[in-house]
């Protein structure tokens, strides 16, 4: 097993920031050719998604989505402790953790696919953690 863990600054309340190159950094780090890498974000107002990366209308578009199916400020009941519970939801619907497989000693993403942190509370200072098992 490997692990390395990293961290990301976010500059806006909600973004997503292209991790991919620094998950294919690691993987080539760890020497695995065939494996699996978990990536985590020990975070309960951001979340980790694979999907394009080429256009970033598609990242402008999730967000929309987002922010029309849980808008902020929307009455809702955790916002009575530290307003911001639509983050909580946002990152629970994308979810803490990805996995991808290895082979051949790099990520097995299809050719637009990338791995994005999500930020819903920011700007704050994200953990990533990567495991990767052979």
């Amino acid at each position: 097993m490997y692990r390395e863990e990293f961290f990301v600054e976010t500059n806006s309340h909600e973004e997503a920031i292209n991790i991919t190159n620094k998950i294919q950094e690691i993987v080539s780090r760890s020497g695995v050719k065939n494996g699996l890498c978990n990536i985590y974000v020990p975070h309960a107002t951001a979340g980790l998604i694979i999907n394009e990366d080429a256009d970033p209308n598609v990242m402008i578009d999730l967000f929309n989505a987002l922010r029309k199916s849980i808008p902020n400020h929307a009455g809702w009941l955790h916002d009575r402790i530290d307003n911001n519970a639509a983050a909580h939801i946002k990152s629970s619907i994308t979810s803490c953790s990805v996995n991808i497989p290895i082979i051949d000693g790099k990520p097995g993403l299809g050719t637009w696919q990338g791995v994005m942190l999500l930020e819903f509370d920011g700007p704050r200072r994200r953990r990533v953690i990567v495991t990767i098992i052979s």
